[in-house]
């Protein structure tokens, strides 16, 4: 038989199944006895928030900062990778088209940062294209390359 403070039995009394005495607690209720509907939200109640007119954004969209963007170097990075170097020419473009999209959505820290990166990259590509025409142009000179043989028939 098991004791009032017997974890086995957290009811208190020990008793039979069926017999009359003591009911065990009820899981308490919580929110509204009536079954959820289903459908269209009802707005203005509080159990589904404001109404969809409160926004915290503003009417039209993104906070524009003032001024115009920063440049997007969009016409370097696009000649740094068709003339020079294409791996640093391809990153180039991805940081300037960037820019343009950072500042309509308010974010001037991020475009500008992205239009430094475009900037950066676009130099590099221009500086490594610089050095490899000018190995190429080393070496050819220098004759490696050239496909004349001094052997004769």
């Amino acid at each position: 038989m098991s004791t009032p403070n017997d974890p086995q039995n957290p009811y208190g009394s020990p008793q039979e199944p069926g017999s009359s005495g003591e009911q065990p607690p009820q899981a308490p209720q919580y929110g509204s006895p009536q079954p959820p509907q289903y459908g269209a939200p009802q707005y203005g109640g509080s159990q589904y928030g404001p109404p969809p007119s409160a926004s915290p954004y503003p009417a039209g969209g993104y906070q524009q900062p003032a001024g115009p963007p920063p440049n997007n170097y969009l016409v370097w990075a696009i000649l740094s990778t068709v003339l020079c170097c294409l791996p640093l020419g391809i990153a180039s473009i991805v940081f300037s088209t960037q820019v343009n999209s950072k500042w309509q959505m308010g974010d001037v820290a991020g475009a500008q940062a992205s239009a430094d990166k475009a900037k950066k990259f676009a130099i590099w590509s221009a500086i490594a294209g610089v050095v490899v025409g000018g190995i190429y142009l080393a070496l050819v000179f220098a004759g490696v390359l050239s496909q004349s043989s001094t052997t004769g028939y």
